[in-house]
C-alpha cells in the first residue's frame, strides 16, 4: 500500500477547509505496517487501514460534489444553462429520435438493490475489477477499496441511477486495459491525493447526462444535436463517450496535479473539452474524437 505522508499546499480562507486538512492528514508509520506484526494482529491492521481509507473516500467525495445525496450537485438540473446550450434547429431522423429516447429512459432507471439483475451487475463489476479476489458480499468493507463511500455501494447510485453502473461495466468489458489502469492506478506519477475511482465514475456519468440534456424531452443545444447524430450511427456512442470522458478526466487530474478540492474544476474542464471535440466538423463517429486515443495510450 502507498503511504500518504504529504499534505497539499492549499491556501483556502475557509476555516472548515483548514480544519478538514488538519483533521484528515494521516500517514502510516513504519510500526503500523502489517509485516512488523504477528499474524494475529494483521486483521486488526487491515480493519484500521480500511477505516482510514473509508473516511478519506467519504471526505473526498464530499469535497468533490457535496454529501452523498448531492453527488453530481455541481451540474444541477435547475442551475444556469451552459453557454453552449442555446436552441439549435436540426431535424432528427426517426432512428436518432428512437435512440435518444432509449438513452433518456436508461437515465431514468434508479439503482434498486432489491433487484436480482442489479445485484448481479454490481457483483460483476467487482469480478471485472478484481478477478483474483473473492467478493464477500454486496455489503462489505471490500467495496471501499474500489472507491465507494461506504460498505454498501448501492447508496452511491442514488443520484445517477443504474446507468452509472452500466457505464462502469461497459468500460471494464470494452476497454479492460484502460479500466484496470485507472481502478488499480497503474500508470503515471500519482497525485498525492488520489480521487476515489468508483465515486468519480458516478460523477462522470452524471456530468454526461447533464451535458447531453438527457433529462429534457428533446435535445436542444448544438453539442447535444451533434451527439444524437453520432448516436444515430452508433447506439453504443454514449457508453463509449463515458469511457473517453473517464480517461480524459484522469489525464487532466494527473496533468493538473489536482487535489480533491479541485475535482469539480477537473470535471468542468473535462466537460468543456468534450464539448469542443463534439463540435468539430469532421466528427462522424464517437471514435473520431481526439480524446478517444487516450483509451489505447
Amino acid at each position: 500500500m502507498l503511504c500518504r505522508s504529504q499534505m497539499i499546499d492549499l491556501h483556502f480562507p475557509n476555516e472548515f477547509v483548514r480544519f478538514f486538512l488538519k483533521s484528515f492528514r494521516f500517514q502510516v508509520d513504519e510500526d503500523d505496517y502489517p509485516w512488523t506484526h504477528n499474524k494475529s494482529n494483521n486483521l486488526e491492521w487491515l480493519h484500521k487501514y480500511l477505516t482510514r481509507k473509508s473516511e478519506l473516500t467519504r471526505c473526498i467525495a464530499t469535497a468533490m460534489v457535496g454529501p452523498r445525496t448531492w453527488i453530481g450537485g455541481i451540474f444541477s438540473r435547475n442551475g444556469p444553462k451552459h453557454s453552449g446550450s442555446n436552441k439549435y434547429d436540426s431535424k432528427l431522423t426517426s432512428v436518432e429520435e428512437e435512440r435518444y429516447q432509449r438513452l433518456h429512459e436508461r437515465a431514468d432507471v434508479p439503482f434498486d438493490e432489491t433487484r436480482v439483475d442489479h445485484q448481479k451487475a454490481l457483483a460483476e463489476l467487482w469480478n471485472l475489477a478484481y478477478p483474483e479476489v473473492t467478493l464477500k458480499g454486496l455489503i462489505s468493507e471490500q467495496w471501499m477499496e474500489m472507491g465507494w463511500q461506504g460498505v454498501n455501494p448501492s447508496l452511491d447510485f442514488r443520484t445517477c441511477g443504474f446507468i452509472s453502473l452500466e457505464n462502469l461495466l461497459f468500460f471494464a468489458k470494452t476497454f479492460p486495459n484502460a479500466f484496470r489502469r485507472l481502478v488499480l492506478k497503474q500508470r503515471g506519477k500519482m497525485a498525492t491525493w488520489e480521487y476515489p475511482f468508483a465515486v468519480a465514475g458516478v460523477n462522470v456519468s452524471f456530468m454526461l447526462t447533464q451535458m447531453l440534456e438527457l433529462y429534457q424531452v428533446k435535445p436542444r443545444c448544438h453539442t447535444c444535436i451533434n451527439f444524437v447524430k453520432i448516436l444515430g450511427e452508433d447506439e453504443e456512442a454514449f457508453d463509449v463517450l463515458y469511457c473517453i470522458a473517464f480517461v480524459l478526466m484522469d489525464a487532466q487530474w494527473l496533468a493538473m496535479h489536482a487535489s480533491y478540492m479541485e475535482f469539480n474544476d477537473v470535471l468542468q474542464s473535462t466537460r468543456k473539452q468534450l464539448e469542443r471535440e463534439l463540435a468539430l466538423e469532421d466528427i462522424q463517429r464517437i471514435r473520431d474524437l481526439p480524446a478517444y486515443n487516450l483509451l489505447h495510450s
